[in-house]
């Protein structure tokens, strides 16, 4: 049986690509160019058979070269094609290959006819001022810390909705005073995406309960065990995800620097570039891993656009923020990658669960090789949780959903044992588009995988075991409920 590597095309020297370091916390914009070998979908040179050959005698060379070279493949499939050149008249055969060649012409870009770069009017006296800062002296002076928000003493059901109703934090300085250990904030980052509303999700999920309160399962309030805080929502350009994401990696980057944990509630998935690029500013390059929760591999490399939420992955190698090896996705099971995109991840180093593997063998398995993958090396690890890897029966406000996928009932205890599990440098949940459901569970289930995060993260800085289980909602309260306890 063929290796993939043979059926792909592709070899390991396709693993050196992502040893690049990029120096500082400057992202290059545009990126290094991309490697040969990353780059997929190539052309492939075909055998052109002797009677449609005979066929072409009339027509340019060069035009002869285009179907040799393998790129009329884009257009029409090479049977088809060879099929159509001998059966078509002569006149007809020239019109048709004239046909493609002028739009091969148009479909690639021509140096001094396409624009490399959407202009911007430097001139404008507001170039900055959609993240630029306001000075705390224009404020009323106060002590550094968290602001509960709520009016009533006995709740935080009234006054302002925050994140899981937790207080307020507006500066580094309110995260070291209070000592936070986890600051959820928003990035409703629309434009990475040709689906829309993903700018609504964090509004979505403050106004949707479900974030705070007790987890039976482990019988926590992880709102009193941790320090959490509303750290508001990120600025963002919503005519241009390449200036978003650079101030989304600085706030990030802000957030983490505190020692607190930040939570990114997205806004599309080209969140992830930002996000795993400014836990590698602060904690290094090589240090964190990425658990990457999808129905989509998202590591697109041959877009127009730099940067979407098809391509954060592939964006973060390139740049060198991860070791390929310390990516881990979870989950996939959307049309790709196909069998060369498979074959170029393998080649990379790269680990891929498909719910495919998941049918085989069952959650259980598949977490545990995926956990022990993204602690072989890495001491961090980011989970960055695309809301389309769970079925659609439970997410349907997501812009890209895909049937087949986790239920709400797998989904939280995954991710409450990777929290309890693992030293995490943050978290983000991204591709929420509640005005795509005509229900509220979108936001809601976001809510409480959400809870769970924050729940592992309680269990963990209070030293309890990934799979805890509280005996009184587990047994009763009793040892023996279900009979004698087995030796462990």
């Amino acid at each position: 049986m063929p290796s993939i590597n043979a059926i792909s095309g592709w070899s390991m020297a396709a693993a050196a690509a992502a040893s690049a370091v990029v120096a500082g916390f400057d992202t290059p914009n545009p990126p290094a160019p991309i490697p040969q070998e990353d780059i997929m979908g190539e052309p492939k040179p075909v055998e052109i058979p002797a009677d449609v050959m005979a066929k072409l005698s009339g027509i340019a060379p060069e035009k002869v070269a285009l179907i040799r070279e393998g790129r009329t493949g884009r257009y029409v499939e090479k049977d088809a094609l060879f099929d159509r050149i001998r059966t078509m008249p002569a006149a007809e055969l020239i019109a048709y290959i004239d046909a493609i060649a002028a739009l091969h012409a148009q479909v690639e870009y021509k140096e001094g006819r396409d624009a490399k770069t959407i202009p911007l009017d430097t001139r404008s006296a507001w170039f900055n001022a959609w993240k630029a800062k306001r000075p705390l002296v224009m404020d009323p002076k106060r002590d550094a810390g968290p602001m509960d928000l709520g009016r009533y003493i006995g709740g935080r059901r009234g006054g302002f909705a925050t994140f899981a109703g937790a207080p307020v934090a507006m500066t580094p300085e309110d995260l070291k005073a209070g000592k936070v250990d986890v600051a959820i904030v928003g990035a409703p980052l629309d434009m990475g995406s040709g689906w829309r509303n993903a700018i609504d999700g964090p509004r979505a999920l403050r106004m949707t309960g479900g974030a705070g309160g007790n987890d039976m399962y482990a019988m926590i309030n992880p709102s009193s065990a941790l320090e959490i805080v509303d750290y508001g929502d990120i600025a963002i350009d919503q005519n241009s995800t390449e200036r978003s994401v650079a101030h989304v990696r600085e706030m990030v980057r802000e957030i983490a620097q505190t020692g607190a944990i930040p939570i990114v509630i997205g806004g599309d998935h080209s969140l992830e570039y930002p996000n795993v690029a400014a836990a590698a500013d602060v904690h290094g390059k090589g240090n964190v891993s990425v658990v990457h929760f999808d129905s989509h591999y998202d590591v697109g490399r041959n877009g127009v656009h730099w940067i979407t939420h098809g391509s954060p992955v592939y964006r973060v190698l390139h740049e060198g923020h991860v070791r390929p090896q310390d990516y881990i996705q979870v989950g996939l099971r959307a049309r790709g990658p196909d069998l060369e995109t498979f074959g170029w991840m393998r080649n990379k180093g790269m680990r891929y669960h498909t719910m495919v593997e998941v049918e085989k063998w069952g959650w259980d398995k598949v977490m545990d090789r995926a956990i022990a993958e993204a602690r072989q090396k890495a001491k961090k690890l980011w989970i960055s949780f695309d809301v389309d890897v769970l079925d659609p029966a439970f997410m349907p406000g997501t812009g890209t959903p895909v049937p087949g996928g986790l239920t709400m009932r797998e989904a939280q205890p995954i991710m409450r044992r990777l929290c309890a599990e693992n030293d995490i440098a943050g978290i983000d949940i991204v591709e929420v588009a509640p005005y795509l459901d005509t229900s509220y569970k979108t936001a809601l289930n976001s809510n409480y995988l959400l809870n769970a995060c924050l729940t592992g993260i309680a269990m963990r800085k209070k030293g309890l075991p990934p799979r805890y289980w509280n005996p009184v909602s587990s047994e009763h309260g009793q040892d023996d409920y279900y009979g004698p306890k087995k030796k462990s």
